[in-house]
């Protein structure tokens, strides 16, 4: 699953195989694993609060292209690298 972001020791990952609905991406942060839709609300797995909340912001701020990775991802094509919340 190629990183995508890494940002305050957050990790985020978007598979590139065909990937499932609805779109979503996946992040890791010190042993903890969620996944994520494109609104940054968390939808599976567990994530403490203040990473939840960064997750979300960086999420607001790079909508188009986690949506466009998506795209790119249902293609099984490579995806891009988006900045990390600074």
């Amino acid at each position: 699953m190629p990183t995508i972001s890494m940002f305050f020791g957050v990790i985020i990952r978007m598979y590139n195989t065909g990937e499932h609905n609805p779109p979503h991406f996946h992040a890791s942060y010190q042993g903890y694993n969620a996944v994520f839709n494109m609104d940054g609300e968390i939808m599976d797995g567990d994530m403490p609060r203040k990473q939840q909340k960064l997750i979300a912001a960086w999420a607001e701020l790079h909508k188009d292209e986690l949506l466009a990775n998506w795209e790119l991802a249902m293609s099984e094509q490579p995806l891009y690298k988006i900045d990390p919340l600074r």
